[in-house]
């Protein structure tokens, strides 16, 4: 068997990582314009020491643009850089009054412009509310000191920045808290289908052998009856260890930079093509027997093997039960149908029937062989199990399998 390792990303917050990247670029061409056709109050150039200006956002082009792997990710978008490039935001505010002496009484854009912006909510989306409430004090505290005597307006831009910033941080922090969680419940699930799976072989082997054992031992009688009592003990105990314990998870899920991430070890079949489709008749034809009927249809019914096979368990659980219930002189009945969208397998006997509410007692007894072998198999390839009794006119287990559904249940029992 050859293991692969299958790995699922779930990153709500990269879309986040993609915007921002094309906010700076396009917030620094806007910087830019702003400076080469921009106009003061008075219609004039807005720099009375222009190449202040243009030498602060040539540098902040090519910061920006040197600088974009950085803003791809979390995991690239390290501390270091984020102090440096709130620093260059910081820079810039500050040597606006520089290049233009009245920017200070006329509320006028500062050099980086909204490109500042950016540089704060690169704190947000990489650390979250309070990455976000630190960096944008800053950038406040420049505008302010900035302005000199700062007015409603300014008061008005800082506030909408802190409490932008602080707010995409909190939902990044709600989007990884959903992210985990997210990847704990698929680990939770690839656990439990590991458990069901082995709970249906250990039905469908051990725990069936032990249950002779100890019927043939108490028939017997003698030492035979006490091997009978101990192979019963056996039976009680492991079926409690199936239907509460879980195995060690199949998953393991981590909270990495970019978002949540779940890490699946499958198992591969050695050949390396598919299997081809599986004629159900001949695995269902050797359950044929003095006591046991099979109906088929005259064509091939055609199934992907590993459906095929699920489906060809389900019923010889069903048949098991039967053996085991009904007595062995029961007469059971196989009818497969197949119907344009669907495959059906009806399994009928004429024993005494099952009591009202004895399936759901039954599982509650750690006696899993309808809930698991039979329901659980249907539901891995994506069909249905239902089972019709009347108390002394015996029980109907019938099994429908979607043709449609049937590869996309088997890949999503997978996932």
């Amino acid at each position: 068997m050859a293991k692969r390792e299958r790995v699922v990303r779930m990153s709500v917050e990269q879309p986040l990582w993609r915007a921002l990247t094309g906010y700076r670029v396009l917030t620094m061409i806007y910087a830019v314009l702003l400076a080469v056709f921009g106009k003061d109050h008075l219609g004039r150039q807005p720099f009375e020491r222009p190449w202040v200006a243009f030498a602060y956002l040539a540098f902040l082009a090519v910061w920006t643009l040197a600088t974009l792997p950085k803003v791809r990710s979390a995991a690239s978008c390290t501390k270091r850089f984020l102090g440096a490039d709130l620093v260059v935001a910081l820079t810039g505010i500050m040597l606006t009054p520089i290049a233009d002496v009245h920017s200070q009484t006329f509320d006028g854009p500062t050099l980086p412009s909204i490109w500042t912006a950016g540089a704060v909510l690169a704190f947000a989306i990489k650390g979250g509310w309070r990455w976000a409430a630190f960096a944008s004090t800053f950038v406040a505290a420049a505008n302010i000191i900035q302005r000199g005597e700062p007015s409603r307006d300014t008061f008005h831009n800082v506030l909408l920045v802190w409490v932008a910033s602080i707010a995409i941080g909190y939902v990044v922090e709600v989007a990884r808290a959903s992210e985990r969680t997210l990847a704990r419940a698929l680990e939770i699930e690839a656990a439990t289908r590991e458990r069901e799976r082995l709970a249906r072989d250990i039905h469908d082997s051990v725990l069936q052998v032990l249950a002779m054992v100890q019927r043939r031992g108490t028939a017997i009688g003698g030492e035979a009856a006490e091997l009978g009592r101990l192979a019963g003990e056996q039976e009680v105990a492991l079926r409690t260890l199936v239907s509460s314990g879980l195995v060690p998870p199949t998953r393991v899920s981590e909270d990495a930079a970019e978002g949540a991430v779940v890490r699946t070890v499958e198992v591969d079949e050695e050949s390396p093509g598919e299997e081809p489709p599986c004629d159900l008749r001949t695995l269902l034809a050797p359950h044929a027997g003095s006591r046991t009927s099979f109906a088929e249809p005259g064509a091939p019914v055609l199934l992907p093997a590993p459906a095929a096979r699920e489906l060809a368990a389900a019923v010889s659980a069903a048949l098991d039960n039967v053996r085991v219930h009904a007595g062995e002189g029961a007469q059971a009945w196989i009818l497969v149908e197949d119907e344009p969208g669907e495959v059906i397998v009806t399994v009928r006997d004429d024993g005494p029937g099952i009591p009202e509410g004895r399936l759901a007692q039954a599982e509650g007894e750690g006696r899993m062989g309808v809930a698991l072998s039979i329901r659980g198999r249907l539901r891995d390839i994506g069909g249905t199990a239902e089972v019709i009794s009347v108390p002394g006119q015996g029980t109907e287990v019938e099994l429908k399998v979607p043709k449609a559904q049937v590869s996309r249940g088997k890949a999503g029992s997978a996932r």
